[in-house]
């Protein structure tokens, strides 16, 4: 059966289009001519219509079924050729064959119902797993995804949506094999592999300070430097402490001058010249050089290292990937330069003063210190440019790494998950297969139906029966006969003898080929699909045909309409279209009592503007007779108008009383014993009498409010008193 339907794009159809939903059994779709109605049957009749490519239909449980169109593309296709193709239908079958036929038809749909029922439940599984997921899906994208997305979102690219996200997650949680790494660890390694691509970055210099130490550690800094002791006044020099003096003064004594640079005496001789000089020896020369020459090294030295060590310090704090300790760097750097300060100064003490004994500072742990944070973070740096030269294959490490890590953070949530939609998965496989099994056996026991049917079926039956309908609505002056020039096909006879389908009027074609369709629907044009459940669709069939065969046409839909709604025969559903309002109503009618049934749904079909719409009224027939409207006037009680109330009042009371029921004025009259109220339900039915040209003018005297309340009181009373209340009811719900 057909569930929904969509036309778009096509005809008076917009972008928009239409959509037929929640159809029933039996379905009624009004529209005047023009609103639309036969693109919808052409659309049904061939839904693989390029022309159709935006339209679309809904099967219920998806089981597709034969759709049979009736509309003005059938009858061109089956009239005007000079035959008719056969309509094969049960022959002359004995009781025992067609009990069996139907018996085994009656197993068929049961194994369809369970079919069905097995499938609904198999959708039921299918509905319940999605919404798992659905839920799962959900779940870890607001619990993991958004908790990690700004820290890790380099490894989610790719999965940036919900669906793919959910997958990877279950696959990485099957499969990933990578060793489980803290969130601190992931986190840095994140913040190096995950921000720009790395850089190789230069090794710090290493620094040598072996020569600077030797000087450091030299004893000369500690030994006293003084003269040869042997010479006479090396006593005198010891005993006052004068070397140091008077080594400077050595420096003043001019060459063949005997004043003293001191006292200005003439007492320098060349005999004391030469004591002096043998007092200030070649050992004493040499241990003053060296101290001269070691301080001049060790500044050097150590000049060069707070230059290189200062240069250091100043690449590294503009290097804003620096792996250097920069804080730690910084302070040994102004420690030993403040060590290498005082070195100075001691030096030059000791280069002025030699024969004193000094102690230099040792910078060996400083140095050593700083040498030591260099080689750490040469060893950084290395393991960076390792990096750099493997940066593929360590952000896919990484990326497992963080994916190794979700997984195990929600290792509960996701094998609770894992858990109950194996379980579905599992209910899922087990009842499709029983659904498969039920097609097959389906599909087995109706090709031995079609194979049973067949040796009994014949076109004879379908002839037989369109004379006989023919026949008793007064068609005489033509039949159907099977054709002698064809297989299987029928020609149209007149009494005479001769063909008689180039002769016919349209009223007369259009008669024909609706009792041929019909004849189709219960039957098929080949042996093997007479037993086939089929849908009808059915396009004005009384289009040019008179009012008496229009009764014929309803009257013959509805015991199609009885079938379907009781599930009996081939035929399941009814797609009806008309725009003749008369036959609208007439096929629609249920009975005097139901106004409306479960298994029937209504359309109104419209087109303004040359744009079709559709409006669903569901169960209730927006096609009224005038009858009808008068009772839905009369529900108006806003309407204070008494004219128009007493005239309402007046016609239905005609239509009901005087034309169906043979009632009498004076009967109705009568039924009343209150005076005033026999002169009110006088004044509703001398309309009868008078027609619409007088109004009684006693009515209207006085113009109380309160006289429609009582003109409502007394049409009701009417009903009461002749025993039709029940009517009253019925028409006012």
């Amino acid at each position: 059966m057909i569930e929904s339907i969509e036309i778009k794009s096509i005809a008076t159809f917009d972008s928009t289009g239409i959509q037929i939903n929640k159809m029933k059994k039996v379905n009624f779709i009004y529209g005047v001519n023009g609103s639309g109605k036969t693109t919808i049957t052409k659309f049904l009749y061939d839904q693989e219509d390029p022309n159709f490519k935006n339209s679309s239909l809904k099967w219920a449980n998806e089981l597709a079924i034969n759709t049979l169109v009736y509309n003005k593309d059938f009858r061109e296709r089956n009239f005007g050729k000079g035959s008719i193709d056969g309509v094969f239908t049960l022959g002359q079958a004995t009781k025992e064959q067609t009990e069996e036929i139907e018996k085994k038809k009656i197993d068929l749909q049961e194994l369809k119902n369970n079919g069905i029922q097995k499938k609904s439940t198999c959708d039921i599984q299918i509905e319940a797993k999605k919404e798992l997921e659905n839920r799962f899906k959900e779940d870890v994208w607001v619990s993991i995804y958004k908790k990690h997305e700004n820290t890790f979102k380099e490894a989610f690219k790719g999965v940036m949506q919900k669906e793919t996200f959910k997958n990877r997650i279950l696959d990485e949680y099957e499969n990933n094999t990578a060793e489980l790494k803290t969130l601190d660890y992931l986190i840095e390694k994140a913040t190096t592999i995950f921000g720009k691509a790395p850089l190789a970055m230069n090794l710090l210099p290493e620094i040598e300070f072996s020569t600077l130490l030797e000087i450091e550690n030299d004893k000369i800094w500690e030994k006293k430097i003084i003269g040869k002791s042997d010479v006479d006044i090396a006593k005198l020099i010891q005993k006052l402490n004068l070397n140091d003096w008077v080594n400077e003064g050595r420096s003043y004594i001019q060459e063949n001058d005997q004043t003293c640079p001191f006292c200005q005496q003439v007492t320098i001789t060349e005999d004391f010249k030469n004591k002096l000089e043998k007092y200030f020896d070649k050992e004493y020369i040499t241990d003053t050089g060296l101290v001269k020459a070691n301080s001049e090294e060790y500044n050097r030295l150590s000049q060069n290292l707070i230059n290189e060590l200062s240069q250091i310090e100043v690449n590294e704090k503009a290097n804003q990937t620096s792996k250097l300790k920069m804080e730690s760097f910084s302070a040994l750097l102004k420690t030993i330069e403040s060590q290498f300060i005082t070195n100075k100064e001691i030096l030059n003490n000791k280069i002025k003063e030699p024969s004193r004994s000094f102690e230099l500072i040792k910078v060996k742990g400083q140095v050593e210190n700083i040498q030591q944070l260099i080689k750490t973070t040469n060893e950084e740096i290395k393991k960076h440019n390792q990096i750099v030269l493997n940066y593929s294959t360590e952000r896919l490490r990484l990326i497992q790494d963080i994916w190794k890590f979700i997984t195990e953070e929600n290792k509960a949530k996701i094998e609770s998950f894992i858990k109950h939609h194996s379980g579905l998965q599992k209910g899922v496989l087990a009842i499709s297969k029983i659904v498969e099994k039920l097609r097959l056996a389906y599909k087995a026991l109706d090709l031995e139906i079609k194979s049973l049917a067949k040796n009994i079926t014949s076109i004879q039956p379908s002839v037989n029966e369109i004379n006989r309908i023919l026949k008793s609505f007064g068609f005489l002056n033509f039949e159907i006969i099977s054709s002698k020039t064809g297989v299987n096909q029928y020609q149209i006879l007149r009494e005479n003898g001769s063909l008689a389908e180039a002769t016919l009027s349209e009223g007369e074609v259009t008669f024909i080929t609706f009792l041929y369709f019909l004849q189709l629907a219960k039957g098929g044009t080949t042996e093997d699909n007479i037993t086939e459940e089929r849908v009808l669709v059915v396009d004005d069939p009384v289009s040019s045909l008179d009012s008496n065969v229009l009764f014929i046409v309803s009257t013959l839909l509805k015991e199609i309409i009885k079938a379907i709604k009781k599930d009996e025969g081939i035929i399941k559903q009814l797609i009806l279209l008309t725009h003749n309002v008369y036959f609208h109503k007439e096929v629609s009618f249920i009975d005097g009592r139901t106004k409306e049934s479960g298994d029937t749904f209504f359309w109104i079909l419209r087109k303004n503007d040359n744009i079709s719409t559709i409006e669903c009224f569901e169960l209730k027939n927006p096609i009224q007779n005038s009858y009808e409207l008068l009772w839905q006037e009369l529900k108006i009680r806003d309407n204070t108008s008494i004219i128009t109330t007493q005239n309402v009042m007046r016609r239905i009371i005609e239509n009901y009383f005087k034309i169906l029921g043979k009632y009498g004025d004076d009967e109705l009259i009568n039924k009343f014993e209150n005076i005033q109220e026999q002169k009110i339900c006088r004044s509703l039915i001398c309309w009868i009498n008078d027609g619409s040209h007088g109004i009684p003018d006693d009515l209207f005297i006085e113009h109380q409010q309160n006289m429609i309340e009582i003109y409502h009181k007394v049409f009701k009373s009417i009903f009461k008193e002749t025993g039709h209340i029940e009517h009253y009811n019925m028409m006012l719900n």
